[in-house]
């Protein structure tokens, strides 16, 4: 029997939205990548999260990665702004368990941190895959963390304050890897089987009756 993960199924489903939405979505994802990824440890503040999370969004971050050790475990859509639909977000109940699965896949684990041996943003290098962990607003980032990370970046401060709020920390070195991650030559965009698994991800969300849709397509193949 036919699956739900091929492109006639895709092509299928795309009869049931725009042309311009169909569009709009192969414009979005070519700019979209996997190369770097974000992962937030124990977000205090649940608008931080989302606003991490809008960050990823526009500057073509496709996975957020969230511990929940100890606080809240959902994302403020109204700070989001719709971001959550086109972004994969991960939970996880430990930081060990992230960490694994991240390094499992091939990342190296990058920590922010005013660490004295971190890179500074501009000299960070962007060649290796790797998770940015983001911490706490007010402790950081875990011993775990830093013990395990393969890696340290930290935004140059030149004033008085010390440290910035982690959704404005996260949009400054999201922005400026992600800029310099298109102008170099690294193989960054995500993979054909990638962007056809995305392409029918978000075009299902397109539609409204997709549940009675993708039945009537089950229901046409032949066994």
């Amino acid at each position: 029997m036919k699956n739900t993960h091929d492109t006639d199924y895709l092509n299928y489903l795309e009869g049931f939205i725009t042309e311009n939405r169909r569009d709009a979505f192969l414009k979005i994802l070519a700019q979209r990548s996997r190369h770097f990824v974000v992962a937030i440890e124990d977000v205090y503040q649940l608008h931080n999260t989302s606003a991490v999370l809008r960050t990823c969004e526009v500057f073509g971050v496709q996975e957020l990665h969230v511990v929940e050790e100890k606080y809240g475990k959902k994302i403020d859509k109204e700070i989001a702004l719709g971001a959550q639909k086109w972004v994969d977000v991960d939970r996880y109940n430990t930081t060990t368990e992230c960490i694994n699965q991240l390094k499992s896949r091939g990342y190296k684990i990058i920590a922010t941190s005013p660490h004295a041996e971190a890179a500074d943003l501009d000299d960070f290098d962007i060649t290796e895959r790797a998770a940015i962990f983001f911490g706490t607003e007010k402790k950081g980032l875990t011993q775990e963390v830093l013990d395990q990370a393969d890696g340290f970046i930290k935004i140059p401060m030149l004033g008085f304050t010390e440290s910035l709020n982690i959704s404005s920390s996260a949009a400054i070195i999201i922005q400026n890897i992600s800029q310099r991650l298109r102008k170099s030559n690294i193989k960054w965009q995500l993979t054909e089987e990638e962007l056809l698994e995305k392409r029918i991800d978000w075009t299902q969300k397109s539609i409204k009756d997709i549940d009675f849709i993708t039945q009537r397509y089950l229901d046409r193949q032949t066994v």
